[in-house]
């Protein structure tokens, strides 16, 4: 068994696993120690000093999310001093930037606000002066308000450690540090993948999803776990719907497997089709000589279907014909249909686009 250290958390004797940080503990026992800059799945950096807390024995507060446990620390996270430095934090990052909730799409689901809130500031006590960033716009998925950054390197860390695709870190420094692609690029100008683990990512409106702009309010959205349907990976995630409508699509970080909420460029932005005039919403089949197409049964498609199969069949033999499978059928799906086309049918004429 894993040796366990006796700590003490808000007069609570406790005991953790060697290694866990003081964020992880409090979790564990049920204790609420707010989080700017934490995402748990990457590397812990303490630089919001949101979760600070009071160590006995230590000469300043220290973040939670990186410091870890050791046999009978004393710890203290709702004392005055405490709040006092939360509170500076937060009024800072107000001041610093334009947190205007009225028109932006994280009202109601950012995690800023929610501090705000919770720490019963009226309003902060320096001047406000957001930095003049020029909101990016120019591209059809995400849309980037610097002038909301808080500067948490969440996006940063999707970006370099979960999806690996190390597009965005920060440049500059002191009040002119910002976050974005290599020489201060667009995303559309960038190497961007447009797989969108920033835009989950952060926990302000600084990056948005912005084909659900002006959609919805987050307390108006009703979340449908569903199973992707663009490859056989199997992803899961949740279909964000307002009014009878897809308006964004988020990982379900709630199933580990198979994608662990995160999606791909088409997972997450390609859902456009799903409402669109053109798609086909009834089979259609050519009844007369004419040969228009008229709307039909799932039923007396595939009869018709299943006739002219074995009409060809019979006519000129089984390697008449073929059968294409989709890349997007699960592995299950493919292999039933390629043991149909040699068992059912009779033939080995059998190919899969993803070959092609």
């Amino acid at each position: 068994m894993d040796k366990k250290i006796p700590l003490t958390i808000d007069g609570k004797e406790v005991e953790a696993a060697a290694g866990q940080t003081i964020l992880e503990v409090a979790r564990e026992q049920g204790v609420y120690i707010p989080t700017l800059c934490y995402m748990e799945g990457t590397t812990n950096v303490g630089a919001c000093r949101i979760c600070v807390v009071e160590v006995e024995g230590a000469r300043s507060l220290v973040a939670s999310c990186c410091t870890p446990i050791n046999p009978g620390m004393v710890i203290k996270t709702n004392t005055s001093r405490v709040r006092a430095a939360q509170r500076l934090v937060v009024e800072l990052l107000w001041a610093s930037g334009n947190h205007d909730c009225l028109t932006c799409e994280k009202n109601g689901d950012c995690d800023l606000q929610n501090l705000v809130y919770w720490l019963e500031i009226e309003k902060p006590r320096f001047r406000i002066e957001p930095p003049g960033y020029q909101p990016e716009t120019n591209n059809s998925m995400i849309q980037r308000d610097l002038n909301k950054c808080i500067l948490c390197g969440r996006c940063v860390r999707a970006c370099n450690e979960i999806q690996v695709n190390e597009i965005l870190d920060f440049a500059q420094r002191g009040s002119h540090a910002k976050v974005g692609p290599a020489f201060d690029a667009d995303y559309i100008n960038s190497q961007c993948y447009f797989c969108g683990e920033c835009v989950e990512a952060c926990p302000v409106g600084a990056i948005t999803f912005k084909q659900a702009r002006f959609k919805g309010r987050p307390w108006e959205i009703r979340k449908v776990k569903t199973t992707c349907t663009y490859c056989g990976v199997g992803c899961q995630l949740d279909l964000n719907i307002h009014d009878g409508k897809i308006i964004k699509v988020t990982g379900n970080r709630d199933s580990n497997e198979p994608n662990a909420g995160s999606l791909c460029v088409k997972g997450r932005f390609g859902l456009d089709f799903v409402s669109h005039p053109d798609r086909l919403k009834t089979p259609l089949i050519r009844k007369d000589k004419k040969g228009e197409l008229e709307e039909a049964s799932w039923d007396e498609a595939l009869k018709f279907v299943a006739k002219k199969f074995q009409d060809i069949k019979k006519k000129h033999g089984a390697d008449a014909l073929a059968g294409l499978a989709s890349a997007r059928c699960t592995n299950e799906e493919n292999y039933l249909f390629q043991k149909f086309m040699r068992v059912a049918v009779g033939t080995n004429n059998v190919d899969h686009c993803a070959r092609l």
